[in-house]
């Protein structure tokens, strides 16, 4: 059985109520998404949780103390869906991709439940010609409803839509009663990482296995040769 790379859970929100909310953020309010190099038009954010409590932070920092933003308290609505998750919350932003707009294909390491932060998507304005392409599948994720996307997979966002796609998400710290929803669901853990690190995968271990070479260090070679067995082994498998 495949892991589960995506998953709908329970919690279910009205839409019109989260689109009134969204009604109350100015469009010059919103912030440019910082990596320019990942999209192409237009990906931008505007954060409701956030280090140092700016709206406009919209970078999910790692080791940082995180608090509402003003805008938390101006939507109470979007307040109402984030206190429905029983855990703490980091980051919580919301992303909105322009019509016509590409989130180039990638990975987010470190983002999964079994990796202790589990980003979650709540979207509140889409359409069907909005599309996730997941590790080569197309996958829409419905307005209204909760998704969880292991974003350490690779991938990619389009919207051919005619308006723009805007997602409520949430980066949680994974616990007890987030598993426990994620069973409900059906989750199947993602197996233990090829390389034995989830930060190597297919796509970047010939470049690490590289750069321990380089290092010129008896300990940077033993790693390299390791995982140049393990490329070895893999390439064979079935």
């Amino acid at each position: 059985m495949t892991f589960s790379r995506y998953l709908r859970l329970s919690p279910e929100f009205d839409v019109r109520q989260l689109q009134q909310d969204l009604a109350k953020i100015a469009a010059d309010e919103w912030v440019e998404h910082f990596n320019r190099n990942a999209y192409e038009s237009g990906w931008s954010g505007i954060a409701l949780r956030a280090a140092g409590s700016a709206a406009q932070q919209i970078i999910p920092f790692d080791h940082q103390v995180f608090s509402d933003t003003p805008l938390m308290q101006r939507c109470p609505y979007f307040h109402q869906v984030v206190d429905r998750f029983l855990c703490e919350k980091k980051a919580v932003r919301l992303m909105a991709l322009a019509p016509g707009a590409q989130i180039k294909a990638h990975r987010d390491p470190g983002t999964s439940l079994p990796e202790g932060l589990t980003r979650l998507h709540i979207p509140i304005q889409t359409s069907t010609q909005v599309e996730f392409l997941i590790e080569n599948e197309a996958v829409h994720f419905t307005a209204g409803q909760t998704w969880y996307l292991d974003a350490s997979c690779l991938h990619a966002v389009a919207n051919r839509s005619s308006q723009a796609r805007i997602h409520l998400v949430l980066d949680c710290v994974t616990n007890a009663w987030l598993q426990n929803l994620f069973a409900q669901a059906g989750f199947v853990a993602r197996p233990a990482p090829k390389y034995g690190d989830a930060m190597i995968n297919d796509d970047n271990v010939a470049q690490v296995i590289a750069a321990l070479r380089m290092q010129a260090t008896s300990a940077g070679i033993d790693c390299a040769e390791q995982l140049q067995s393990l490329a070895n082994n893999n390439a064979l498998s079935p």
